[in-house]
């Protein structure tokens, strides 16, 4: 029998979620998958190394039959037929049942990129996950307040997102090492919840981040095919909408669906992560893939189309949905003219994603549900998706899509400061326990803080030189990280902060991900 332990702390209701049948199930999973998930990751600095070689990409010519193939993926499950809005937050109570409230189609309950990973928000989101599906959910705040499910009409579908395949769990050891994160997340919401869900009409559902190929894509299916026959599930009806968030998953979209196969239900498209891919890939390709401030790189910007039509594309032809990326907006209840701005630019934002032919979108905060849905009711109307649009209009090319020269913009000081600035105020709330910060109107997560600190690894690398005629250095960063520190003032954890943004951002070798140094900083 495998050893299974949990080091972490006492969590409250932690013992409904650690059951040792829970644990046993996780342990499994571990077991039959954790090596397979280390040999992808290691495939992963293969991939890169063979990519800055060739300082391109191409589509993969020994998948080509899957791309010319004729197959199609099973029809959309009960709850994910309709997502013209899909709202995102933490598995916080609060936030979980204001999401839950709000009248939305999919609420993203994000294990990931939303949330720190203390012990206690792992086991608690789990909590909050098996109250949220079994209606009970309910949270008293500071002053009093209580809050509560609605009674009236139709929750939004509960969609978690699990950790990405690279994020270990230190406070679950199996065989006396960590397990796969992902492994932990998607396993305890499954023994907990699947069986609720399809008793309930709807069904165990998940989002699935940072994914690099068909591989890893393949990879979920295992472990979606094994789960669902230990627990006794109908075979398929584990569904998985998987972010295309990487610019390698961007040259293997039809793949991944295909490997995914009867779990697959859609794929969704990313900014921030994205670009951070990017940088990532290229990082030492030349001056042709050095962007401007990220700021400026819009999802109008002609390689960023090309992506997101391809992906439109490929869902409608394969019988998967499109769905739009985040407005990350907070909605003013003060000042008037600052939330006509903000609802302007998120219409304008959504009536690209609804007329490019995508099936839904995201929001951050649940005052911005309304005008998503507006937009989408105006295009759809009656009809829950529109994945009959196939899009037999788009022909993307793999210059297309590393097109980054044609990013208009400048790089400039106010784009150096604000990634300095936003980051740094980002991570310290992350290392005290919170994954989802609001910062100058717009909530913020990981994402944010991966592509800032990228871009200024990226310019110091590049020697970039700022609007101000100043070249960008580790000496020129270190004074802006210096002043940007005095103007933020006291703040939990800031100086931690600072240390973990010079440790990714100012790093010799690029630092494959932010969070896993971040990781030994918690608990």
């Amino acid at each position: 029998m495998v050893d299974v332990r949990v080091e972490g702390p006492a969590v409250e209701r932690g013992e409904e979620i650690l059951t040792p049948e829970a644990l046993a199930f996780a342990a499994d999973l571990q077991t039959r998958f954790g090596a397979h998930r280390d040999a992808l990751l290691a495939a992963r600095a293969t991939r890169r190394a063979e990519i800055a070689t060739a300082r391109r990409i191409d589509f993969r010519t020994e998948t080509v039959a899957v791309r010319e193939g004729a197959w199609q993926l099973p029809p959309p499950p009960p709850g994910l037929v309709d997502r013209r809005v899909e709202i995102t937050g933490p598995t916080e109570p609060k936030m979980a049942i204001n999401a839950l409230n709000c009248g939305a189609n999919v609420w993203l309950a994000d294990l990931e990129d939303a949330n720190t990973p203390h012990w206690r928000n792992v086991v608690g989101g789990q909590v909050v996950l098996k109250d949220a599906v079994r209606r009970t959910l309910a949270f008293t705040g500071p002053d009093g307040r209580e809050y509560r499910l609605r009674e009236d009409g139709e929750l939004p579908t509960i969609v978690p997102r699990p950790r990405g395949w690279h994020l270990p769990e230190r406070h679950l050891l199996v065989g006396g090492e960590p397990s796969v994160g992902a492994l932990v997340d998607a396993g305890l919401y499954l023994f907990h919840n699947a069986q609720e869900q399809l008793d309930r009409g709807s069904g165990p559902y998940f989002y699935l981040p940072k994914m690099e190929g068909h591989l890893e894509a393949r990879l979920w299916a295992l472990v979606f095919d094994h789960a669902e026959q230990v627990l006794g599930l109908p075979t398929g009806s584990i569904r998985a909408t998987m972010l295309i968030e990487t610019i390698p998953a961007a040259f293997e979209m039809e793949e991944m669906l295909h490997a995914l196969g009867s779990h697959a239900a859609a794929l969704n498209a990313g900014r921030w992560d994205y670009l951070f891919s990017v940088i990532k890939v290229f990082r030492d390709a030349g001056p042709e893939f050095v962007l401007p401030d990220r700021a400026a790189v819009t999802m109008t910007a002609p390689m960023m189309r090309a992506y997101t039509e391809q992906l439109v594309s490929v869902c409608h032809r394969r019988g998967a949905l499109a769905i739009g990326g985040m407005a990350a907006a907070i909605p003013s209840r003060r000042d008037a003219e600052a939330n006509e701005r903000a609802l302007a630019k998120v219409r304008d934002d959504k009536t690209r994603e609804a007329g490019d032919g995508f099936d839904g979108s995201w929001v951050a905060h649940p005052d911005l549900v309304g005008v998503c849905r507006e937009v989408f009711d105006g295009v759809l109307g009656d009809r829950p998706n529109q994945m009959d649009r196939l899009r037999d209009d788009v022909h993307v090319t793999p210059e297309h899509l590393l097109d980054v020269a044609g990013v208009p913009g400048e790089r400039t000081m106010a784009g150096l400061r604000a990634n300095v600035e936003i980051a740094i105020r980002y991570l310290a709330a992350w290392l005290a326990g919170n994954g989802a910060v609001g910062i100058h109107g717009l909530m913020e997560d990981a994402a944010t803080a991966e592509i800032s600190r990228s871009q200024v690894w990226q310019w110091i690398d590049a020697g970039v030189e700022l609007d101000t005629g100043e070249t960008v250095t580790g000496d020129l960063v270190r004074r802006v990280i210096d002043e940007e520190v005095a103007g933020i003032g006291e703040l939990d954890r800031l100086d931690d902060a600072r240390f973990l943004f010079e440790q990714v951002a100012l790093a010799d070798e690029f630092p494959d991900f932010l969070t896993l140094p971040a990781y030994s900083m918690i608990d």
